[in-house]
C-alpha cells in the first residue's frame, strides 16, 4: 500500500511539473511581424535623413541632411508566393521647400517567419520571429560577403539581436510607448581611437521599430580609412545613413 501511495505522489508531482511547463509555453506568444512592421499600400513615412559620405579626395567624412519620404506604392506576390511591397524613396531639403526628387526603390517581403528587405540589390533579413528579447539571427545570409568579387565583405557574419523589447522610445519630442531595437553590429578594427596615421575600419548598425508604426530610427555607418598608398583617405565605399521619423499616415 505504501509503494502504491508513493507511486501516486510521484505521478502527481510529474503531472504538476508538466502542467507548469505547458502553461509557460502557452503563456509565451511572440508579437506578429506586422505589429512592428504594419506596412500597407498607401502608407507614407517621412524621415529626417543624415547621409554620411567622403569629402573630395576622401580627406574627411561629411554629412548631408534631407527629408526622405518612403511611399509604399503597391503590393504584389513574389515568385515564391510571398506578400511583397514596393517602396519608393524621394528626398528634398530639410526645410521642405523644394520638390521631392526620386532617390531609390526598395522591396519588403513577408515570409512566414521573417521580413526581408531588398536594398541596392541586397536582401536583408530585417525582422525574424520570435520578436523576443535576446533572440538573434544571421541577417545577411543571402548576401555574398565572402567571395573575391564581393565589395561588401564588411557585412560578413553580422548577427542581429533584439534588445529593449517593449520599451518606450522618444524622437523629436514624440514618445512611442512600445518599441523593439534591432542591434545589428558594432565593430572598430583595429579597436581604439581614430588615428589618421593608421588604417582603421568602422562598422555599426542599429534600428528601432515602434508597435503599430514600423521603422522609426535607423543608424548605419561603414567607413574604411586607408593610409597606403598615400595620401591617407577615407575609401570611396564609405557611407552612413541615419533616419529619424518625423511623421507618418
Amino acid at each position: 500500500m505504501k509503494i502504491a501511495t508513493s507511486g501516486i505522489k510521484i505521478y502527481l508531482v510529474l503531472l504538476i511539473i508538466l502542467s507548469a511547463c505547458k502553461k509557460q509555453t502557452e503563456d509565451f506568444k511572440s508579437p506578429a511581424l506586422k505589429d512592428f512592421y504594419p506596412i500597407a499600400a498607401g502608407k507614407i513615412f517621412i524621415y529626417r535623413m543624415d547621409s554620411t559620405v567622403p569629402a573630395s579626395f576622401g580627406s574627411a567624412l561629411v554629412v548631408h541632411s534631407y527629408q526622405a519620404k518612403d511611399s509604399v506604392e503597391s503590393t504584389f506576390t513574389d515568385n515564391q508566393g510571398n506578400e511583397s511591397y514596393r517602396i519608393f524613396r524621394t528626398i528634398r531639403d530639410t526645410a521642405g521647400t523644394q520638390v521631392w526628387r526620386f532617390a531609390a526603390t526598395y522591396t519588403a517581403t513577408f515570409k512566414s517567419n521573417a521580413v526581408e528587405y531588398i536594398d541596392n540589390n541586397m536582401r536583408f533579413i530585417k525582422l525574424r520571429l520570435p520578436l523576443t528579447e535576446g533572440y538573434s539571427w544571421k541577417a545577411h545570409s543571402y548576401i555574398d560577403t565572402k567571395s573575391l568579387n564581393s565589395n561588401v565583405t564588411y557585412l560578413d557574419e553580422w548577427e542581429y539581436q533584439y534588445q529593449n523589447s517593449g520599451q518606450p522610445y522618444t524622437l523629436f519630442g514624440k514618445k512611442y510607448d512600445s518599441t523593439i531595437t534591432v542591434f545589428q553590429h558594432d565593430e572598430t578594427s583595429p579597436p581604439g581611437p581614430f588615428d589618421p596615421n593608421n588604417y582603421q575600419q568602422r562598422n555599426f548598425g542599429t534600428e528601432v521599430y515602434a508597435k503599430g508604426v514600423g521603422l522609426i530610427f535607423k543608424d548605419f555607418l561603414h567607413w574604411t580609412y586607408q593610409t597606403t598608398p598615400p595620401p591617407s583617405k577615407y575609401e570611396d565605399g564609405s557611407y552612413g545613413v541615419r533616419l529619424r521619423l518625423i511623421s507618418h499616415n
